[in-house]
């Protein structure tokens, strides 16, 4: 994708004309930044491996800056790219009028293959923890409530959900907004500030080598209120825009 927006733009075929600064997308612009937040999830499998983790620090330090710079330079030839108004939610589809077939359809069906590898990690994931919230350890269940029931009860709320809407922008809000928030900020915080208690009863007084930076005490409420105003903005955006 960015080489073809390259491409384009090199040409002299970019149609967008983006404004320097649009105040009125700050509330979604709130929206993005915690879904695009996802990219910590391959963040344990990249530390597990490193034996040595004395620089584990600035090796995350320099992913996270690696990260932003595909983010920056995604969004950015977007927008000189193609036109606000013909600009997809799902950004692949703007590249299904590219010449070379085999290049659109694999952009085009590049989302399929993602949630093909996904979806079904994703579904027992979540049907193993519905399983431990719900039933009781130690005790035998039939086989239509262990094998059939919960798989069921795991996929068909996805299941439902694309049948009967496609509105991408919609999902992609309520699931980065809302679910993305209690995901990614306040059980984080909670199970670090649990976590710290549990270290210091059974550590003492004992310095940690690997804390983290924002170690203080004073983090865990600045995320929650950081949270608490992404769930505002958002909801503000929801409203104006009846989306």
């Amino acid at each position: 994708m960015l080489a073809i927006t390259f491409i384009y733009l090199s040409n002299g075929k970019g149609d967008g004309h983006p404004p320097v600064a649009n105040f009125s997308g700050i509330p979604t612009f709130f929206g993005v930044c915690i879904y695009s937040f996802m990219c910590q999830h391959s963040l344990p499998s990249m530390i597990t491996p490193i034996r040595e983790k004395k620089r584990v620090m600035y090796i995350l330090l320099g992913d996270y800056c690696l990260v932003l710079s595909f983010y920056a330079l995604l969004s950015f030839t977007a927008v000189f790219t193609f036109p606000g108004s013909l600009l997809e939610d799902l950004y692949t589809l703007n590249f299904t009028q590219y010449p070379v077939k085999f290049v659109s359809y694999f952009l085009s069906l590049f989302p399929v293959f993602t949630l093909s590898t996904n979806f079904p990690i994703i579904g027992v994931t979540l049907r193993n923890n519905l399983k431990s919230l719900i039933l009781k350890e130690g005790n035998v269940y039939s086989f239509w409530v262990d094998r059939i029931f919960f798989p069921i009860l795991a996929i068909l709320p996805p299941l439902i959900l694309a049948l009967i809407t496609k509105d991408l922008e919609f999902l992609t809000g309520i699931t980065g907004s809302y679910a993305g928030v209690g995901v990614q900020y306040v059980i984080p915080s909670t199970l670090v500030y649990y976590g710290r208690r549990v270290a210091k009863d059974q550590l003492g007084s004992e310095v940690n080598i690997y804390a983290s930076p924002f170690k203080h005490w004073l983090w865990i409420p600045v995320i929650n209120i950081w949270a608490v105003a992404c769930v505002i903005f958002v909801t503000i955006n929801h409203i104006i825009t009846r989306k």
